[in-house]
């Protein structure tokens, strides 16, 4: 009787994590096609069907769903399943809960990027750069480039074979110096940019075309590809760095592909999405939760799929149906991760990371 019943724990602890994937992709599909379907003029199933497969551009419905429904689905699909990758790696290289993208100044330095872009009018009044307007594409490059000037910076740190200490600590200081100059770029700007920064500092999946989306998509596919490669040097580094030299694992080369995953996609979606708060340091610790399990093998698909389901969760939540509104998708994604991370704080054990 006992080895039936052993025998059928092992059963179910082998089938647990099959049937949660199976729940989260149909979880995905659902969010998915329901994003699609609210908004500020509902659509039915059948008309969201329609326009996906055989509907007609020149109906009002069918251009809707086509050009901006769509691509904004796919933009928090895509964008989710990063961002909380990208915070997975974050905490098992610092060994730390509470890690995330914003923890090597990446956002920090799309943000300046941005704001120099968007503010710089002040100082700059005749330069033709500064003087023509603001597009998205330009807030997109300048997003860009901060990000990366801040990529270079920490990868060089990282492939000088450092600590994960002193990458850490780079990665904060980045993220003062980059409040300063906001800071003091803000003080000298009009009230107009002061809006447009603050509008893309609040994060949206909205407003995204298929153009940027051309560009989005294969980058972040780039990156979560890498990061599937992964598991098993990460799995090393989850029992210390001591312990992945003895099995042979390369420290400072798996430190330094691990950042430049993360570099890759926390500056890309920064870039289009603007900063996407709490999600990276939340979703790991409800997959840690749900699958019961600290191996990558399981964690990092996991999350991937956790982090895409959840962004779109966010994403239906923020519409207001027929106010025409759209709420920042930080409020609900900052609604959501803080009180996960309370937890976390409040249930660490001593030992399990270095908080």
């Amino acid at each position: 009787m006992r080895h039936a019943t052993g025998c059928s724990s092992a059963s179910w602890a082998a089938l647990r994590p099959q049937l949660l994937f199976l729940l989260l992709v149909l979880g995905i599909v659902a969010a998915f096609f329901f994003d699609i379907m609210w908004g500020a003029t509902s659509l039915s199933a059948g008309e969201v069907w329609d326009a996906l497969w055989t509907g007609d551009d020149s109906v009002t419905g069918t251009y809707v769903v086509r050009h901006f429904r769509l691509p904004k689905a796919l933009t928090a699909l895509f964008a989710g399943a990063g961002v909380a990758v990208a915070g997975l790696q974050m905490q098992s290289l610092f060994r730390n809960p509470l890690a995330d993208t914003s923890i090597l100044g990446i956002n920090s330095g799309a943000g300046v990027g941005v704001a120099i872009y968007t503010m710089a009018y002040a100082f700059f009044p005749t330069v033709a750069l500064f003087n023509s307007g603001v597009s998205s594409w330009g807030i997109i490059l300048a997003a860009c480039i901060g990000a990366a000037v801040v990529l270079l910076l920490i990868t060089g740190v990282a492939s000088r074979g450092r600590s994960v200490v002193s990458v850490l600590i780079v990665g904060v200081m980045v993220g003062f110096l980059a409040s300063s100059i906001i800071s003091i770029l803000q003080y000298f700007s009009d009230e107009e940019t002061l809006k447009t920064y603050l509008l893309w500092s609040f994060g949206s999946v909205a407003g995204t075309t298929w153009r940027q989306l051309h560009l989005l998509m294969p980058v972040v596919a780039l990156g979560l590809g890498l990061a599937l490669l992964m598991p098993k040097p990460m799995n090393a580094l989850a029992l210390g760095e001591g312990y992945a030299r003895s099995v042979g694992t390369n420290v400072p080369r798996v430190r330094f592909a691990l950042i430049a995953i993360t570099s890759l996609l926390a500056g890309s979606i920064t870039a289009f999405t603007g900063p996407i708060a709490f999600l990276g340091m939340a979703v790991p610790h409800f997959v840690r939760t749900l699958f019961r399990t600290s191996d990558h093998r399981i964690l990092l698909p996991a999350t991937m799929l956790s982090g895409a389901l959840l962004l779109l969760v966010c994403d239906l939540l923020t519409q207001l149906p027929g106010r025409g509104l759209t709420l920042p998708i930080n409020a609900l994604t900052s609604l959501i991760g803080a009180p996960v991370v309370i937890f976390v704080v409040l249930r660490s054990q001593r030992g399990s990371f270095s908080l």
